[in-house]
C-alpha cells in the first residue's frame, strides 16, 4: 500500500462511469500564488506581444508556412534549417525530464498553457460571479435575469479572450499587422478564419469547461511522471507524522496533549486545489504542483500559531527520514539527474555552436543526369550542372563563381548570380574541358570544386562545392 508521503502517484479519478463533480477552486493568496501570476503575466506578455514586435522592418517572430520561411529575430531559417527546430524540441523534452527529476511538475503548475489559461478564465469567472461559495450558489439557483446576465457576461468575456488568443496564435504564422484586414474578407481567407476559430474554440473549451479534466485524462505527462521522479524529487507533500491525527480544535487547545496533529481538517487545501484532489492522501497523478495548498495551509498554520510547512515542497525521503532542507538538497545531484543534465548540456551546446556557425547563404550543385557529357561547340567536352544559391540575408546579394581545377576545366556560362532577399536563385552551369586536355583524361572522372563567393564578402565567407566532371572514352 502506498504511504501518504510516497512519491509514487496515486489515482484520484472517479470510478468508471461516474460523472466527475464540478470543481469550484477557492481564491488563494501567498508567495506561490504570486509566482504563479508572475508566470501568467510573463508568458502572456510574450505570447500576445511578440507578434507585434518589429525587427528590420518585418515581424520579429514569424513562422511563414506559405513561403516556407521562419523569421526569428535577426535570423532567417529556410526549409533546410528546420533541423534546428527539431533539435530544439528534443532539448525542450530533455529539459522537461531534467527539471521533473529535480522538482516534479513545475512546468504544469506555473507555465503550462492549460494552467495559465485556466487561471485567466477563473479570474474572469471570479470577477463576474464571485468567489467559490457565490459561484456554487449561483449554479444552484434557478434561471432568472441575474443568473442569465452573470453567465452571459462571463461567457462573453471568455469568448473575447479566446478569440483574441486565436487571433494572436495565427499571427505567428501569418503577418499579424495584415491579419485583421485579411480576415475582414472571410471568403478570401477561409483557412485563416478556420485556424483562428479552431484555436479560439480549443482555448474556450479547455480553459472554460474541461479544465482539470485535461490534466486528469488527456495530458500524457501525468501518466509518465512516475518514471521521471523518485523519492528524492521535490514534490508537494503532506507531512503525515506531523499532521495526524487531524481534527478541529480551538486556538487555545493544547492539541498535542489532546492527541491531535497540526492538521485542523479545515479542508481548505482541497477547496483551493484546481484539480480537486486531497493532498493529504499522498501524491496523485492529478497534482500539478501549483502549490495553492501550500499557500492556504501556511495561512491556517499562521492563524493557529503553528509552524509553517505542514504541506510543503519536499521529497518523499526527506519526509520519511525527517531531513532538513540542507540534507534534502544534497540529494539533488543523483545519477539520473546527472545523466539528464549532461545530455542537456551536450545537446544544447552543440545546438548553440551549430547555430552560431551557420552562414548567411547556402549553395548546392547538381549534375545533369540526362547527359553525363557531350561535345561542346569548340570540340571540347562539356558537362552541365544546376547551381542553386539560397540567400539567408534580408538584402539582395550578388554571388561570383570560380572554379578550382588543375585539369584546365573552365566555366562556359554566367559566372555571376543575383539572389533576392531571403530567396533562392538557380543558374544552369556549363563546364568545358578543351579537346587536347580531354584526350589525356579520356575515360576518367575528374574531381573539381566550384567556389561560390558573395560579392560583399570580406574574404572569409565562401562555399566549396565538389563537382565530378566526366570525360568519355
Amino acid at each position: 500500500m502506498t504511504s501518504p508521503t510516497s512519491t509514487t502517484p496515486r489515482p484520484a479519478t472517479p470510478p468508471q462511469g461516474e460523472q466527475p463533480v464540478k470543481i469550484y477552486p477557492r481564491t488563494v493568496t501567498g508567495p506561490y500564488a504570486s509566482w504563479r501570476w508572475a508566470m501568467v503575466w510573463l508568458t502572456q506578455l510574450f505570447f500576445y506581444g511578440m507578434p507585434w514586435l518589429s525587427w528590420n522592418g518585418r515581424q520579429a517572430l514569424l513562422f511563414d508556412l506559405s513561403e516556407r520561411r521562419f523569421y526569428v529575430l535577426g535570423m532567417v531559417l529556410q526549409p533546410q534549417d528546420f533541423i534546428y527546430l527539431a533539435v530544439l524540441l528534443v532539448i525542450s523534452a530533455l529539459a522537461l525530464f531534467f527539471f521533473t527529476a529535480i522538482a516534479g511538475r513545475l512546468w504544469c503548475g506555473y507555465s503550462c498553457p492549460q494552467t495559465v489559461y485556466t487561471e485567466l478564465f477563473l479570474w474572469i469567472e471570479r470577477r463576474v460571479e464571485g468567489d467559490r461559495s457565490a459561484r456554487m450558489r449561483l449554479d444552484a439557483q434557478p434561471w432568472g435575469w441575474t443568473k442569465l446576465w452573470r453567465k452571459g457576461s462571463k461567457h462573453g468575456l471568455w469568448l473575447a479572450l479566446a478569440l483574441f488568443t486565436g487571433f494572436s496564435f495565427v499571427g505567428y504564422f501569418s503577418p499579424i499587422r495584415e491579419l485583421l484586414p485579411t480576415l475582414s474578407a472571410p471568403s478570401e481567407a477561409p483557412w485563416l478564419w478556420f485556424w483562428v476559430l479552431f484555436y479560439a474554440a480549443a482555448t474556450y473549451g479547455n480553459a472554460g469547461f474541461l479544465r482539470e479534466q485535461m490534466c486528469k485524462f488527456m495530458c500524457p505527462y501525468a501518466r509518465f511522471q512516475s518514471a521521471l521522479i523518485d523519492m528524492d524529487s521535490l514534490v508537494i507533500a503532506y507531512d503525515t507524522a506531523r499532521g495526524e491525527s487531524r481534527g478541529p480544535r480551538s486556538r487555545k487547545t493544547e492539541h498535542r496533549s489532546a492527541g491531535l496533529g497540526d492538521c485542523v481538517d479545515c479542508t481548505l487545501c482541497v477547496q483551493v486545489c484546481p484539480t480537486g484532489i486531497d493532498i493529504r492522501d499522498g501524491l496523485q497523478n492529478e497534482c500539478i504542483a501549483c502549490a495553492a495548498c501550500i499557500d492556504v495551509c501556511n495561512g491556517v498554520m499562521d492563524r493557529m500559531g503553528y509552524e509553517k510547512g505542514l504541506i510543503r515542497y519536499t521529497s518523499g525521503r526527506a519526509v520519511a527520514s525527517g531531513w532538513g532542507a540542507r540534507q534534502m538538497l544534497a540529494r539533488i545531484w543523483r545519477p539520473r539527474v546527472i545523466v539528464y543534465g549532461l545530455l542537456l548540456l551536450l545537446l544544447g551546446g552543440a545546438w548553440s555552436w551549430s547555430l552560431s556557425q551557420r552562414q548567411d547563404f547556402d549553395a548546392s550543385l547538381t549534375k545533369d543526369r540526362g547527359s553525363l557529357a557531350r561535345l561542346s561547340l569548340h570540340g571540347g567536352i562539356e558537362n552541365t550542372y544546376r547551381l542553386q544559391v539560397t540567400n539567408n540575408r534580408e538584402q539582395a546579394r550578388d554571388f561570383e563563381l570560380r572554379l578550382d581545377s588543375p585539369y584546365g576545366v573552365t566555366i562556359d556560362s554566367e559566372t555571376r548570380i543575383r539572389v533576392q532577399a531571403t530567396d533562392a536563385g538557380a543558374l544552369p552551369l556549363r563546364l568545358v574541358l578543351p579537346a587536347e586536355a580531354a584526350a589525356a583524361h579520356a575515360g576518367r572522372t575528374l574531381d573539381l570544386h566550384l567556389i561560390v563567393v558573395p560579392s560583399d564578402s570580406s574574404g572569409g565567407t565562401l562555399r566549396r562545392l565538389p563537382a565530378r566532371f566526366t570525360v568519355p572514352r
